[in-house]
């Protein structure tokens, strides 16, 4: 039996939310919204992927304010309006496909705002050329040729965390089913937690204590607001010597476990251009493994996983409860009937594609074969 296409449930304070298998689709910035505000192509998108054959799709990194977006492109959740165009594209978009659970990832860029799309080369942006003010735990620049952003105050800090808040509420009213929580890839809340990007020396610096205090008080200003499945994605290694690591990452989501975060998305790296990443396949699943054994929380595992074979084989391993793939569905928005093809587990299909497979393997779908007229 298929640990891939088997069900998973996780918890939530409202009783869980059961996943018709153990394939996540990752969070993708696609840096094209306008203004914030979701567009056909994310319908589009979004549409397309939920009839993936995955057991959750998340959407992309969301921002919190308009100075938390990555680049001009990028999604918002922070007023009526941006929820409103975010509520139509998920509702149409959940329309066109099967009843897959959906995942919104908030986020705050931190210092690494106010940037480029990737095919425009992902720099700075200037005022000048559409930028605007970034803010972060320190006055250090992401890149040395950088503007540095400017030290979050006091206020700011205040700011930033009601800014979850709203937009967990604001997810909660679209129908979205679960919410992740942006800890990784070197953005405001993993710049809070590397001694490379934070160095204050308040209550917010300095200590393991101190660097964490931000997370744990974001995640505790969303937790009473989301009644759905909340979970936080970490980079668990800056990889970078002196800089944050998996111990002080598995310490993390075991506070973060008793705070009541409900599953933890295990990545790493972002915070600085000295990183050296032993990348290759499967290269971040031993992290997983660590933080699962001792958090004891449900736990994916991401990056360069591929194959169904090789998804299935971390399941078995018992090193992760969810696999979380990305680019390999931007390739192939059908990996997860692949998938089921290869491993024998079965998919929801809306019945427009059950016709596309060769008889003997429309049994993916769990239907009788059809024929064309």
């Amino acid at each position: 039996m298929s640990l891939l296409f088997t069900p998973f449930t996780l918890p939530s304070p409202r009783g869980g939310l059961t996943l018709p298998n153990r394939i996540v689709i990752a969070p993708m910035c696609q840096y094209a919204a306008v203004d914030g505000h979701a567009s056909d192509w994310h319908l589009m998108h979004w549409g397309n992927l939920l009839n993936g054959g995955a057991g959750l799709f998340t959407v992309e990194a969301t921002g919190v304010l308009p100075e938390g977006r990555i680049s001009p492109g990028c999604l918002g959740l922070w007023d009526d309006a941006t929820e409103a165009a975010m509520g139509d594209t998920v509702h149409r978009a959940r329309k066109l496909a099967p009843a897959i659970p959906v995942c919104i990832q908030l986020s705050h860029a931190g210092r690494k705002a106010s940037s480029a799309a990737p095919w425009h080369g992902g720099q700075q942006l200037t005022k000048a050329q559409g930028g605007w003010e970034a803010f972060g735990p320190s006055a250090l620049p992401h890149l040395p040729h950088e503007a540095p952003p400017t030290a979050m105050t006091p206020d700011y800090l205040v700011a930033v965390r009601e800014a979850f808040a709203a937009a967990a509420r604001r997810a909660q009213r679209i129908g979205v089913d679960a919410v992740e929580l942006h800890a990784a890839h070197g953005y405001l809340l993993h710049q809070f937690l590397s001694p490379l990007a934070n160095q204050r020396t308040d209550a917010y610096g300095g200590s393991f204590e101190n660097r964490i205090r931000l997370v744990m008080e974001v995640f505790a200003a969303v937790r009473p607001v989301f009644q759905g499945p909340l979970g936080v994605r970490l980079s668990a290694t800056d990889w970078v010597e002196s800089g944050w690591d998996v111990g002080q990452s598995e310490a993390l989501s075991q506070r973060l476990k008793a705070a009541g975060c409900d599953f933890i998305h295990v990545s790493s790296a972002g915070v600085s251009p000295l990183q050296k990443i032993a990348i290759g396949p499967n290269y971040q699943v031993p992290f997983a493994r660590q933080i699962r054994a001792t958090s004891g929380m449900a736990t994916m595992a991401v990056g360069l996983i591929t194959e169904a074979q090789q998804a299935e084989a971390i399941l078995q391993a018992g090193d992760a409860d969810l696999i979380a793939l990305a680019r390999a569905f931007l390739y192939q928005p059908r990996w997860g009937w692949q998938a089921a093809a290869a491993l024998g587990g079965t998919v929801a299909a809306k019945e427009a594609y059950w016709r596309c497979l060769p008889r003997e393997a429309q049994a993916i779908f769990g239907k009788v074969s059809i024929g064309m007229r």
